[in-house]
């Protein structure tokens, strides 16, 4: 661990640090690691946390993404939502296909995608926690641009109880 930091040291030094230093297969080092590991309930339930919130993620950007071409242009077709999120047109209608299915969207043939009731809803809830970290992140520093890539991964895995305490934060500046 404290040898891979070290550039200009003599031989000798490095050597003895690499001696001294903790792997992982050392007592010292598992005793050392356990106290900052989480209890296992709690680590499970963090990552499954985040592996539901991936999979969330992408209808959550579709649904934002169909809403916003709705509002622009009165239309989401399939093409347009495949190019705009970077994704080929068959993996577009697959994910438009779960939309359906979840009842988010619907879609008539040569018209194009529609939102449910549910969907719209979805849109705007997304829309907000966008919102809200693109705000947090630029009250931050952060620059424009910057905030609102990094939002796009955010929003999604940020917890209510995180959100609020942003809104807290914007409305005390």
């Amino acid at each position: 661990m404290a040898a891979a930091g070290i550039v200009n040291t003599p031989i000798r030094a490095r050597v003895v640090l690499r001696e001294n230093a903790m792997s992982p297969g050392t007592t010292k080092y598992r005793a050392s690691q356990a106290g900052m590991l989480p209890a296992e309930p709690a680590q499970a339930r963090r990552f499954g946390k985040a592996r539901s919130a991936q999979s969330s993620a992408l209808l959550e950007d579709y649904v934002e993404l169909i809403a916003d071409l709705l509002a622009m242009t009165g239309e989401a077709r399939p093409t347009d939502i495949a190019r705009r999120l970077g994704v080929s047109h068959p993996t577009a209608i697959n994910t438009i296909s779960r939309l359906k299915r979840k009842a988010l969207a619907r879609a008539r043939p040569y018209r194009g995608v529609f939102l449910t009731q549910k969907g719209e809803a979805l849109a705007r809830r997304v829309r907000a926690r966008h919102r809200l970290v693109v705000d947090v992140l630029l009250a931050l520093g952060v620059p424009a641009e910057v905030a609102e890539a990094d939002a796009e991964g955010i929003e999604h895995h940020v917890s209510d109880v995180t959100l609020r305490a942003f809104a807290r934060f914007l409305q005390s500046r």
